[in-house]
């Protein structure tokens, strides 16, 4: 009776162990997913946070738009970054006037072809994609030597076909037979659809737009952005580009670029890009957002750590 007894007991004692083990489980299985849901509702907060705090800086940023570009606290637009901190999150501004962009609706033909072997096409490739862009933004169906019009997209397996109309976008882009993901990526941030014009304004533009300028050497460019970064400094006008030649066009545009990182000590990023048209003529619609974009840390997780550097924050006035 003894030995069965125990042996009764050590079955009890197995299934009380397996019991509290299960409970065990199924409570830190609980505690796992509470904790999970707990911090993706704090993400989901703070990306809201994040979205107001990007919505205050595009309007900020669009006020100092409309003030002379004169004197020692004017927001320049040749990618000038300013900082602060708000809210217990660091926000920075970067602002860039689409003229310092190449327009794909109106540039220079061979500017395009410059930008798509700047984009790491050979001759003939570049060749190939310009002309299917054109065939992309005419009005006709009439296809260029080396473009694509609706039959070339079909052969292609492409379900889409060319607009036959200016692009709206600059995403608009990657539609176009010949452009790949590599070289659009690579592209995106020197390209606008908001310029109008048939050069870029190389007072204002980066070093990969000058670049991209047919002829023009690296040497060059980096010898001018020094002149340029000096005359800026000391307050002169910035010098000619003269290597640019036929594609330099130093007016403005009234469109604007704002991008705007926020930076939450948690460690969520929230960062968006927009466009504003200035529209001072009409009070009351003074400006209009042509633009709002996520932008995705993956592709950009570099801009907010240079954007965003820490003992640099500065409180505009």
């Amino acid at each position: 009776m003894r030995t069965i007894r125990s042996r009764e007991e050590g079955i009890a004692l197995v299934l009380v162990i397996w019991v509290v083990t299960l409970l065990m489980a199924i409570a830190g299985a609980f505690l796992y997913a509470m904790r999970t849901d707990a911090r993706a509702a704090r993400n989901a907060a703070l990306i809201a946070r994040g979205e107001a705090l990007a919505q205050a800086a595009v309007s900020r940023a669009v006020i100092e738009l409309f003030k002379p570009q004169e004197g020692p606290e004017v927001w320049r637009r040749e990618g000038e970054v300013r900082h602060w901190v708000f809210d217990r999150a660091r926000v920075s501004i970067r602002l860039s006037n689409e003229s310092a962009k190449i327009d794909v609706n109106t540039a220079n033909n061979e500017l395009l072809k410059g930008l798509f072997r700047y984009a790491g096409m050979g001759e003939d490739d570049a060749a190939k994609l310009l002309d299917a862009v054109l065939d992309w933004r005419d009005t006709d169906s009439l296809r260029r030597p080396l473009g694509a019009e609706e039959s070339e997209y079909a052969q292609a397996g492409y379900k889409g076909r060319p607009a036959n109309y200016p692009f709206q976008s600059t995403e608009e882009l990657q539609l176009v037979l010949g452009m790949t993901a590599e070289a659009y990526q690579r592209i995106a941030p020197m390209i606008t659809v908001y310029s109008r014009q048939s050069g870029v304004n190389p007072h204002l533009a980066r070093r990969p737009v000058l670049l991209a300028i047919p002829g023009v050497a690296a040497e060059a460019v980096d010898f001018f952005l020094g002149e340029r970064n000096a005359a800026i400094s000391e307050g002169r006008m910035a010098p000619i580009f003269t290597a640019a030649g036929p594609y330099a066009s130093y007016a403005q545009t009234a469109a604007a670029s704002i991008r705007v990182d926020v930076v939450f000590d948690e460690g969520v990023i929230v960062s968006r890009d927009a466009v504003a048209m200035l529209s001072p003529q009409f009070p009351r619609r003074p400006y209009t957002l042509l633009a709002w974009r996520e932008v995705s840390r993956d592709k950009d997780a570099s801009a907010t750590s240079s954007a965003v550097p820490e003992g640099e924050l500065v409180q505009p006035r």
